[in-house]
């Protein structure tokens, strides 16, 4: 159940007769921060007309905002909503309490909630206008009419635009988009065969213990597991520093043959009248992961090859893939791929795919979003040569869209020499979204996810980019007067 409430900022009551600044950041983030359109995508989330409330849209978002703004835990950000005035007033509270928000738990349920879709929607609305401003103009279809004519393509992130031919023409191409794509990594332990596999054996004999629990009152023995004999094995391999191709394979053969007998174990007890109920619901649920597991690592032993499709890298978050990124320092990442469209200073999501896929196919996707915000198409798109696919080039050369990139067919060398000014100056502006993603990560959480759930992990990748652009807008708007007066609450 859930009760609308009318968006609005509430003066807060404070102790002491303190007053809160309007130059305090949490001030500024409440006045900037798009509170219709959050209450409008939350309460749908609501149908039932019974039952417990539930904790309203504002407190809800900024709990996950103040979360990864500060880069805090579940429970940090419970004492942290308590204890500070400033972020209550962010959350919408009228008065001062020290009583406790919510329990810690509610805070997956507010990721659940408010879904990586729905953050596309409130950025849209958050970041639109001043990306509109910044980029494609002022005075541009739809946007805000003001006296500053602001013609340039390059805004306040220093982003030029393209040739600039015909850019006063109405509806024509105006502004420039870069696009690019990164891995954001769970927080998972390096996936080697024989650590998950050693993984599997342990979980596999705990599922046997749960099951003779059941089965002890009918007076079945419990049965052999060998754990001890498996457990000295994977120790002696694990302790060598250094091993060759036989050990491994060798190590990963014993591995796999005490996993089938546990699993052929555990299908046995099922055969004796023993239920799965018994077991939790992670439990069952990782029981399920092992058996696939030791099928896809079954099938790589037998065909010597270190490929599979679907490759399960972490037995309890099962929707992780390897993202293959060819970087110096980690050639291979494990958590979702996310594509990104970098307009005016502001990165918007494109796409989130926990497998990996070709970027440039979202370079259609990301221009039509673009006119879908602006009512243009952008003047010129930067990418690497990634995206200089033949089906891109034709869309953009439709649209009346630069492409960056070396063009096809042969050149003379005056336009040789061109196109590699012209791609000199399109790598330093590409610079612009490498550094949102080395400050994303850096600063912003996205360098190690601590979501577990497959729909969670979609929703924290997107609260940090989406916080990174409320700091940018918070910059480029004014904060108003020196101090906003607050009736103060006397002390006791």
């Amino acid at each position: 159940m859930y009760r609308r409430t009318v968006p609005g900022q509430h003066r807060l009551e404070v102790p002491f007769g303190v007053e809160l600044r309007t130059d305090n950041r949490w001030v500024q983030f409440a006045r900037i921060m798009p509170w219709e359109k959050i209450e409008a995508l939350y309460s749908a989330n609501f149908t039932e007309a019974k039952g417990q409330v539930s904790k309203p849209s504002r407190l809800a978002f900024g709990a996950l905002f103040v979360q990864w703004r500060l880069g805090l835990t579940d429970e940090e950000t419970v004492d942290q909503i308590r204890e500070n005035p400033s972020i209550q007033f962010f959350c919408g509270y009228e008065s001062y309490t020290t009583e406790k928000p919510f329990d810690k738990s509610l805070m997956v349920h507010f990721r659940k909630r408010i879904t990586a879709e729905i953050m596309k929607d409130i950025a849209r609305e958050a970041f639109a206008e001043e990306a509109r401003k910044a980029v494609v103009g002022r005075d541009a279809p739809g946007a805000p009419g003001d006296d500053d004519d602001n013609d340039s393509s390059t805004g306040a992130s220093g982003e030029s635009g393209g040739t600039g031919v015909g850019r006063d023409a109405p509806g024509a191409p105006k502004g420039t988009m870069l696009l690019d794509a990164t891995c954001c990594p769970a927080d998972i332990h390096y996936p080697t065969d024989i650590n998950l596999l050693n993984h599997a054996r342990e979980l596999t004999e705990q599922i046997i213990d749960h099951l003779h629990e059941q089965s002890a009152r009918s007076g079945i023995d419990k049965p052999r597991t060998y754990r001890n004999v498996a457990r000295t094995a994977y120790l002696s391999f694990a302790k060598k520093r250094k091993y060759t191709a036989a050990h491994l394979r060798n190590a990963i053969r014993q591995q796999l043959q005490y996993v089938r007998r546990n699993l052929d174990t555990i299908a046995k007890q099922v055969g004796q009248g023993v239920g799965l109920r018994g077991l939790d619901k992670e439990l069952y649920k990782k029981l399920l992961v092992v058996s696939e597991l030791y099928r896809q690592q079954k099938l790589m032993y037998d065909g010597r090859t270190h490929k599979v499709e679907g490759r399960i890298v972490s037995i309890s978050q099962p929707h992780l893939r390897p993202i293959v990124r060819g970087k110096a320092n980690a050639p291979v990442e494990f958590g979702a791929k996310v594509a990104t469209a970098r307009i005016g200073g502001f990165t918007f999501v494109i796409h989130l795919d926990y497998d990996n896929f070709q970027e440039a196919k979202y370079l259609i996707e990301s221009a039509e979003e673009y006119r879908r915000i602006f009512g243009i198409y952008p003047e010129a798109i930067i990418g690497d040569r990634a995206y200089g696919t033949r089906e891109n080039r034709n869309y953009c050369k439709s649209k009346g869209i630069r492409l960056s990139g070396p063009g096809l067919g042969r050149k003379s060398e005056e336009v040789k020499e061109a196109e590699k000014k012209q791609n000199y100056q399109d790598g330093c502006v590409r610079n612009a979204i490498e550094g949102d993603y080395g400050s994303g990560k850096r600063k912003y959480g996205l360098d190690r996810i601590m979501a577990k759930l497959d729909d969670t992990t979609f929703t924290a990748i997107s609260f940090g980019f989406f916080v990174k652009n409320m700091e940018h807008l918070r910059t480029v708007r004014s904060a108003g007067p020196d101090r906003v007066t607050l009736r103060p609450v006397k002390s006791p």
